[in-house]
């Protein structure tokens, strides 16, 4: 077992341009903690842009695509046995940079691209039946690469793609009428933005992350049902304070990453912004920072998937230029660093 020490080094440019000006207090020694497990390979083809979500101690994956072809196949995981079972089909069309989400007892699978078309349609997944059915489409515009989460007894979906990025926020009440309805609420209070990434704590939704205009950004925001009329904004993800906890904060920055909760934290990794990354990010949400955590320990990628499952979080799928993922790990946070994992 053993502990890796990362030093951070400014380029030469940075280092002219801080001479002119009131010094910073410098970047510590960074401390990393944190274990990347192997755990069974995901049992379908490797693929990238798929959608996971979780449904009590059962996480799922399906669609997504492998450069060549895009998935209708759909697999459930049990991380107590480390075993993968495929289930029903999806039924509507195979896609990829679709969206996951639960809500109660139930899975849903939303928009996406085809290779010819944005989509809006929305299928339901029941566990108990291993069946699917389709409900109320999608009350936004067709869209890909779009963030989705489920708090309490209703889904939400904001931002992604519709030929142009986008930033509303449309909340899902499945219980509603006859395939459920879709209501607008008030958009995300940042940029617009694809290939975020959101995650859910304490009933609360986060989005941060993503691209627009080719460039990535850096605001954060929190989303709470219970005061539905406006987003908070968090500390952004950059070097924008004269202290040292966001010296490395720029390094957060990327699109197409993953995200997952374990307890009371959040953890941030893979993605890219300019290059692929494997860099991972611890954030506490009672204090909006961050820390850096041990990066990933497989081959850096984009378009992976991330799920958390018993309180364990995972993350599989994804690519690198032509190569395509089928392999999964588990974070353990407070765990040291062991290469043979």
């Amino acid at each position: 077992m053993k502990r890796l020490k990362y030093f951070l080094f400014l380029p030469v440019s940075i280092i002219l341009i801080s001479l002119s000006c009131t010094p910073e207090a410098p970047t510590p020694t960074i401390d990393l903690s944190g274990n990347w497990v192997k755990r069974s390979d995901f049992e379908g083809n490797a693929r990238t842009e798929a959608v996971a979500f979780t449904i009590g101690d059962t996480a799922y994956i399906g669609t997504g695509f492998d450069g060549s072809n895009r998935y209708v196949d759909f697999w459930a995981y049990d991380p107590v046995k480390n075993f993968w079972l495929q289930r029903a089909q999806f039924p509507g069309a195979a896609r990829n940079s679709a969206v996951g989400f639960t809500v109660g007892t139930r899975g849903y699978i939303a928009t996406g691209f085809d290779g010819l078309n944005r989509l809006k349609d929305n299928w339901e997944y029941n566990p108990t039946t291993n069946t699917w059915t389709r409900r109320a489409d999608f009350g936004g515009t067709s869209r890909y690469d779009a963030v989705a989460f489920g708090i309490g007894s209703r889904g939400y979906i904001s931002t992604g793609f519709d030929g142009g990025h986008t930033k509303d926020l449309w909340e899902f009440d499945p219980a509603a009428g006859t395939n459920g309805t879709w209501t607008q609420r008030v958009s995300l209070g940042g940029s617009k933005r694809s290939a975020a990434v959101a995650f859910v704590s304490n009933n609360k939704a986060y989005v941060v992350t993503g691209i627009n205009n080719g460039n990535t950004l850096t605001d954060f925001w929190m989303y709470d049902p219970a005061n539905p009329s406006s987003w908070t904004q968090m500390r952004d993800i950059t070097n924008i304070s004269t202290e040292a906890f966001d010296n490395d904060y720029n390094d957060i920055q990327r699109h197409n990453a993953v995200a997952f909760v374990i307890g009371n934290k959040a953890y941030l990794t893979v993605g890219e912004s300019g290059a692929f990354t494997k860099r991972t990010w611890e954030y506490d949400i009672a204090t909006d920072l961050w820390v850096r955590k041990t990066p990933y320990e497989r081959t850096e990628r984009t378009g992976a998937v991330a799920f958390t499952v018993k309180g364990r979080g995972y993350v599989t799928c994804g690519k690198n230029n032509s190569f395509y993922f089928d392999d999964i790990d588990e974070f353990k946070p407070e765990d040291a660093f062991n290469s043979v994992d």
